[in-house]
């Protein structure tokens, strides 16, 4: 007997073009955990060391300059050295310098766990500084070729950043948690196992680039110049918090570092017009010409605002939290908590909205989001519910690592391939840059408007206007970017 069913019947049967679309391409994990891990010790490094200045002062009579550069000269060397980092490793291979970057902060972290004397961990920290500045832009670049596609290298830089932001909001609570434990010297020895794993699934998962052209050799001056320029800068923005502005170490290390960046800037400039005719093959340090892309010099402008206004309200949020509230350290590092807790959402919802609209629009959004956020420590006071800063510690938690994603993202689409390295390094300078001139500000209006308590408002009024004018930037930016390719 013949069936009836018209399931069977030929002309029923669908055809190729009746066939869902394929999704989206897996996310393969293992090289995002091999690169996620070695920007979380970076960012890790930043902040946890904070909460272990008391101990490390009394266990190795530390005066307030060694502090200061304990804390702060692991930044300083970091964004001193990026723009070299980015440029060896566009040269000699990403996963070469990210391995090496890795090797450098692993034994630079047994310096410090063993240090005698505070000059011992001031070498060591600086040491630290120089691994993370191999790494960082490795770390970028290699994650820029694992995932070409688009959306999944949204999602890829979504996590990649909800973990950066992630260790450096936790760095309070984990390092109270470890001096509480065990001693200062514990948030040093925690990096070793993690860099372990990180080289263990890199060498496994994260595949070494194939055979690269010769890039040319790197210019001594233009390598010593931007160093020293980016060290100097730095330096004195790191010291302008304690030594004052207007102090002549600050004056001294400012005025030598725009004199050695100007001239960075007149060598680059000099060997990129005659790159093509060198018979020594020489190739500029920063190819300035990236510049050229409008929206890769928006999005490094966003990046210094970005930190400038978080991270230097961080710094204030702090010591509101541990001297005018009189938290311990620990409980500050929980206080701090739902800023941290709000990557957790920020990741995800930055990436999905990143591969369908393009990064400019959540940059925009977040950052005004952000802007409000700040306005929201103008209720903080001397007895203030922990319950009303909350809308100001969610708010700017979400729209930083939102901001951070979609412009990591944008400075990926914007840089060419070969340069990626060296486009993140520059991104990475100015956010380090800008996190550095923030907590120098901020901390300066702490004695300048009348406490604490003022210097947090007013502290919180610039950080609010910063987030709006990058949120400007990052609309205007998006704008143009979809007229230049309906056009």
């Amino acid at each position: 007997m013949t069936s009836t069913d018209p399931s069977l019947s030929p002309a029923r049967t669908p055809d190729a073009s009746a066939a869902p679309p394929p999704g989206p391409p897996s996310l393969s994990l293992p090289p995002l955990i091999a690169l996620s891990l070695g920007y979380f010790l970076v960012m890790l490094d930043v902040t946890v060391v904070n909460v272990a200045v008391p101990a490390i002062q009394d266990s190795l009579d530390a005066g307030p300059s060694d502090l200061q550069w304990i804390v702060d000269g692991y930044s300083a060397f970091f964004a001193g050295l990026l723009l070299l980092g980015g440029g060896l490793g566009d040269r000699f291979g990403h996963r070469t310098l990210f391995l090496s970057g890795l090797g450098v902060f692993a034994a630079a972290s047994v310096g410090c766990a063993l240090a005698p004397s505070a000059g011992v961990l001031i070498a060591a920290r600086l040491a630290q500084g120089a691994g993370a500045a191999l790494l960082v832009p490795a770390s970028f670049a290699l994650l820029q070729a694992a995932y070409p596609d688009r959306a999944q290298r949204a999602r890829a830089v979504g996590y990649w950043g909800l973990v950066s932001a992630v260790a450096f909001g936790a760095g309070p609570a984990v390092g109270g948690l470890l001096v509480a434990g065990f001693d200062w010297r514990a948030v040093f020895w925690v990096n070793l196992p993690v860099a372990a794993v990180a080289v263990l699934l890199t060498l496994r998962h994260v595949p070494a680039p194939g055979r690269r052209a010769r890039a040319g050799r790197m210019d001594p001056a233009g390598l010593v110049l931007g160093v020293l320029g980016l060290l100097g800068v730095a330096g004195a923005l790191n010291e302008a918090g304690s030594a004052g502005w207007t102090s002549p170490e600050v004056l001294a290390l400012f005025a030598g570092g725009v004199v050695c960046l100007a001239a960075f800037v007149a060598v680059e400039l000099r060997l990129e017009k005659g790159a093509s005719v060198r018979p020594d093959g020489r190739r500029p340090l920063l190819p300035l010409s990236l510049f050229r892309e409008v929206r890769l010099s928006a999005t490094i402008v966003i990046g210094l605002l970005l930190s400038f206004g978080y991270y230097g309200l961080l710094f204030v949020a702090t010591l509101y939290f541990q001297q005018e509230r009189e938290l311990s350290a620990l409980s500050t590092g929980f206080a701090l908590l739902p800023s941290v807790c709000m990557g957790f959402l920020a990741a995800p919802l930055s990436s999905r909205l990143t591969a369908r609209s393009g990064p400019y629009v959540p940059m925009a959004g977040a950052l005004l989001l952000g802007s409000a956020g700040f306005l929201g420590w103008l209720a903080a006071g001397p007895d203030t519910p922990y319950a009303v800063l909350l809308f100001a510690l969610m708010a700017t938690g979400l729209a930083t690592p939102v901001t951070v994603v979609a412009s990591t993202v944008a400075v990926m689409e914007a840089s060419p391939t070969e340069k990626a390295g060296t486009a993140s390094a520059v991104f990475n300078v100015s956010r380090q840059v800008g996190s550095a001139l923030g907590v120098a500000l901020f901390g300066t209006l702490l004695g300048a408007t009348g406490g604490l308590i003022g210097g947090l408002h007013t502290s919180a009024v610039i950080a609010a206007v910063a987030f709006l004018l990058a949120s400007v930037l990052a609309a205007v930016t998006g704008r143009r970017a979809d007229a230049a390719r309906a056009g």
